[in-house]
C-alpha cells in the first residue's frame, strides 16, 4: 500500500482491514492483514481492532476476522517472519465508575462538554444507553493497546462498508476529528476506502463527510 499524504501507513492499514472485517470479505481481508503487520501495525493492535469491531459489525464477523488473522500469523511464522507483539492492555482500576467514564468517553467523541441525556432513544430504552456507556464506551474504550483516535477510525472503515448506517458513520466521522484527525486526514480516508474497497463506499462516505464538515462550520 503507498504512502499517502495525511494518514500514516500505520493509520491507513487499520482502514482496510476495518472495512473487510465488516463485510466479512476474508478474501480481501487475508491480504489486507498481511499487509497491516508490514505497514507498522503489531500482533495485538490488529487483535484489538477486530475485537473493538465486534460492537459495530457483531461477534460473527469479529470472530470471523480473528481467524482469518490467525491463519495469517501461521502462515507468516512458517516463512521465517517474526512479527512484534506489542503491548497488552492495562490493568483496568477496580474502583473504575464505568457509568461516568463511558458517559465522559461519549461526549467527548461528540464534542460536548456534558454527555447526551433525556433524548427520546434514552428514553425509550435506558438498557441500550447503559450498555453503550458501560461496556462500549467504558470496558472497551478503556483499553489502551490502541488510541481512542485508532478505534474511530477503524469504526469509521467499517461503518463505510457497511449499509444502513449513515447516521452512525456521520457521528463517527464527527468523532474521528475530535480525537484529533483533521479534515485533510479525513479525506485522505476517503481515498484509502476509494483505492482499496471501492468507489460506491468512497462516494457514500465523502457524501456524509461533506455534509458533517458543513455542519461543523
Amino acid at each position: 500500500m503507498e504512502k499517502r499524504h495525511g494518514l500514516n501507513q500505520r493509520q491507513q492499514s487499520i482502514i482496510p482491514i476495518a472495512a473487510f472485517t465488516a463485510d466479512g470479505d476474508i478474501n480481501r481481508l487475508t491480504p489486507a492483514l498481511d499487509q497491516g503487520l508490514d505497514g507498522g501495525l503489531t500482533v495485538n493492535e490488529i487483535k484489538e481492532v477486530l475485537v473493538h469491531l465486534y460492537a459495530y459489525t457483531g461477534f460473527p464477523r469479529s470472530l470471523n476476522a480473528l481467524s482469518a488473522f490467525m491463519g495469517v500469523l501461521d502462515e507468516r511464522k512458517a516463512k521465517g517472519i517474526e512479527d512484534v507483539v506489542g503491548q497488552e492492555a492495562s490493568p483496568v482500576p477496580s474502583d473504575l465508575d464505568k457509568d461516568k467514564y463511558g458517559a465522559k468517553v461519549r461526549a467527548m467523541l461528540a464534542g460536548r462538554e456534558t454527555d447526551i441525556s433525556g433524548t427520546r432513544w434514552q428514553l425509550f430504552s435506558p438498557a441500550i444507553d447503559t450498555f453503550l456507556k458501560e461496556h462500549l464506551f467504558a470496558d472497551i474504550f478503556v483499553r489502551d493497546v490502541i488510541s481512542h483516535q485508532d478505534r474511530e477510525l477503524a469504526t469509521i472503515a467499517a461503518l463505510a462498508n457497511m449499509t444502513g448506517t449513515g447516521g452512525q458513520l456521520g457521528f463517527h466521522l464527527g468523532a474521528a476529528m475530535n480525537t484529533g484527525l483533521t479534515e485533510m486526514q479525513m479525506k485522505d480516508f476517503i481515498s484509502v476506502i476509494r483505492t482499496t474497497v471501492g468507489e460506491n463506499q468512497a462516494d457514500g462516505a465523502q457524501k456524509i463527510l461533506t455534509e458533517m464538515l458543513n455542519n461543523r462550520k
